[in-house]
Parts: structure tokens; C-alpha cells; sequence
């Protein structure tokens, strides 16, 4: 038997999420994997603030825990499937938990490209979901060189990818951020042309200055109450084409994508920041300080020691 802890949903958020919105339940996981089957130890889970949203099916906790959704990258402790022997690495939907059993194998995710000497972690960061969000999202862009670009959220997990992109297309990038260290990593660290601290200076104030006849991309990273303020003071409003984003739907492209930005990490060329926490009693925690601003680049909890 395995000593499986998994984190309970207890109650629905409300506003912001909280530390006691979530129960620790521990469980014995018969660990005697059946032909096909494959069971996996977490090594880092991913806290993202989508986790904080309401009401949609695909934000619900499932299983008979009601254990909190999330995806994980995870090492594979026992097997009986030859296409993941143990010590496979492996990224999932397995949610907030240390242990699981796959079935088949489908619901796994193996990773399809060298991280040479980097962390796991970066599968579920700068190279996972919130990478390949500013990835794809720049390339609908099409952006030029020259051009004005706007990133809010620019210390996070998305929008310091994107700031990089941009700057890599030639684009003058004007950055918003909450936190003076991370106004700081913006401008000395991924050279960012303007970087305003949204607490102290209006929108209004800070393209007065740094783009005064408007600008030509912008990749809001916040809420639409935002989005659609800052919207009203931009140029040419009435030619303005809004597209949404979402990385997943791109997941067929992701290898190539994730090769690539990998090569570019190990260049040196493409740099990010995490904000891992040690333990996995510390998700719902760590969870609540998203909302506060107390992550720099991507949230992580390590769950356990790798390799």
C-alpha cells in the first residue's frame, strides 16, 4: 500500500481563494499495479489562478474526494505498461494529489523533447500551458518589427514569456507589474522598454508616455473588467480585432513549440522565474498568494525529490 494525500475542495470560494476552502485527506492506494496499468509519485504540481474560477464544469474538483483539479509532472514508481517503464517522467490532469494509478496509460503525457539538466518543472510552466498560452498567442498576433506591443501581468508565468517574444520580433514593450522587484526583473533582466507599476500609475498616464500615438498589440493577463477599461484608450478602437487565447487548443503544435523553446532556454535566450514552494501541505497557501501577487513567473509546489 501507498500513502496517497490528495486536497479536498471543502466549500466554494468565496472572492478570493482561501487556505481553509481545502481539506487534506490521506488514503491507502493498493500499489499492486495490474497489466496496463501504471502508478505515479507527483514530483511538482502546478497552482495556476484559473483554478480560482467558479462554475464552469471544466474548474469542478472530481472523484469521490472531490479532489481539487490541476495538472502535475510526475515520476513513474511502478508499471506494468511498456510504454512508460519506471522512472518515466510523465505531465497530467492528475489534480491535487501525490499518488495515482493510471489505467491505460492514455491519460498520461510523456515528454516528447530533452529538458537536458533543467527542471521538471518547466513542463508545467515555461514550456507547459502558461508557455505555450504566450506562444501561440504572440504567433496569432503576427506582430512586426517596430511595432507596440502592451503585456500586463508581465512578471507572471504567461507574461514574462510573452514580453520575450516580443522583445526577440523587435517590438517596443511596455509592461505592467504589481511588485518593485519585479518591475526590477523586467527591466534589467528581459530589457523591457517601459515598465510602470500599475498600483502607482494610471494606464492612461503610462501610454501618455511611452506610446502616446497608441499602440498595436496588447496581451492582457488579468480579468475582462481590465481588458475592457484599458481597451477605451487604445488607438484605432474601432479596427480592433480581440482574440482569446487558450494553449490547450493548440496542443497538436506543442511539440515543435516546446522544442523549440527549450533550445532557447539552454541558449540562454528565453529566462523565467518560478516561485516553487517545498511540500505539498503548502498548495492551498500557496494557491491563496497567487491572488496577492506573490508569485514571480510560474507557481510550483514541489511534491517530491528529483531524480
Amino acid at each position: 500500500m501507498v500513502k496517497a494525500r490528495h486536497w479536498s475542495k471543502v466549500k466554494e470560494f468565496q472572492g478570493k481563494p482561501k487556505e481553509d476552502d481545502f481539506k487534506l485527506v490521506e488514503e491507502d492506494l493498493n500499489d499492486e499495479v495490474k497489466d496496463g496499468e501504471v502508478l505515479c509519485e507527483a514530483v511538482f504540481l502546478s497552482i495556476d489562478p484559473y483554478m480560482g474560477i467558479p462554475g464552469d464544469d471544466l474548474m469542478k474538483p472530481f472523484g469521490k474526494y472531490n479532489t481539487m483539479f490541476g495538472e502535475a509532472v510526475s515520476k513513474v514508481i511502478k508499471s506494468r505498461n511498456g510504454q512508460y517503464p519506471v522512472g518515466t517522467l510523465v505531465t497530467s490532469m492528475s489534480g491535487w494529489r501525490t499518488h495515482f494509478i493510471s489505467k491505460d496509460g492514455k491519460d498520461l503525457n510523456p515528454l516528447l523533447f530533452d529538458i537536458g539538466n533543467l527542471s521538471p518543472s518547466i513542463t508545467l510552466g515555461v514550456i507547459g500551458m502558461p508557455g505555450m498560452t504566450a506562444y501561440f498567442g504572440v504567433k496569432m498576433g503576427e506582430l512586426k518589427s517596430g511595432e507596440i506591443c502592451v503585456v500586463t501581468a508581465a512578471a507572471g508565468a504567461v507574461g514574462s514569456v510573452v514580453v520575450q517574444l516580443a522583445k526577440a520580433k523587435g517590438l517596443k514593450v511596455i509592461a505592467f507589474a504589481g511588485a518593485e522587484e519585479k518591475i526590477a526583473w523586467l527591466k534589467n533582466d528581459l530589457k523591457c522598454d517601459y515598465v510602470y507599476n500599475y498600483k502607482k500609475t494610471s494606464l492612461a498616464d503610462a501610454l501618455k508616455e511611452a506610446a502616446p500615438d497608441g499602440v498595436d498589440f496588447y496581451f492582457d493577463n488579468v480579468c475582462l473588467k481590465y481588458f475592457y477599461l484599458r481597451c477605451r484608450q487604445l488607438k484605432n478602437q474601432a479596427e480592433m480585432t480581440i482574440r482569446g487565447v487558450l494553449g490547450w487548443a493548440h496542443q497538436d503544435e506543442w511539440p515543435e513549440a516546446q522544442a523549440e523553446m527549450a533550445e532557447m532556454i539552454k541558449k540562454g535566450t528565453l529566462k523565467y522565474k518560478e516561485t516553487c514552494t517545498d511540500g505539498f501541505e503548502q498548495m492551498p497557501k500557496a494557491f491563496a498568494g497567487l491572488f496577492k501577487g506573490d508569485n514571480t513567473g510560474k507557481a510550483v509546489i514541489k511534491a517530491s525529490n528529483y531524480p
